[in-house]
């Protein structure tokens, strides 16, 4: 099983989000999303994946659906498959997101 010191990856950018994959197999992928303040993942849908956001650091709004919520470490959204959903950040923001199924699976 592998491991992954997830701090020691943390990067940011002032042109945009940045993504640091984390993890992937067919069943999912596991990234963590490094946000600066004002920066965004617009909103979009994924038609067969289910996608959640985990807060590890920071605060930011996230829309699911038609409901948008700030939140804080310890806070966890998902959006169903069709679902649109994104961030926005506060401040500096960390958060993991989780993908599933994956949708870059092969076959």
């Amino acid at each position: 099983m592998p491991f992954v010191d997830v701090a020691a990856l943390h990067r940011f950018a002032p042109e945009k989000m940045q993504k640091i994959g984390l993890a992937e197999t067919d069943d999912l992928f596991c990234d963590i999303y490094c946000l600066e303040p004002g920066q965004e993942q617009k909103p979009h849908t994924h038609d067969d994946a289910t996608k959640l956001y985990y807060v590890l650091e920071g605060t930011g709004s996230f829309l699911s659906g038609d409901e948008k919520r700030d939140l804080s470490p310890g806070s966890l959204t998902w959006a169903p498959p069709g679902v649109p959903h994104g961030i926005r950040a506060t401040d500096r923001l960390v958060v993991l997101a989780i993908m599933s199924p994956n949708p870059n699976r092969k076959g």
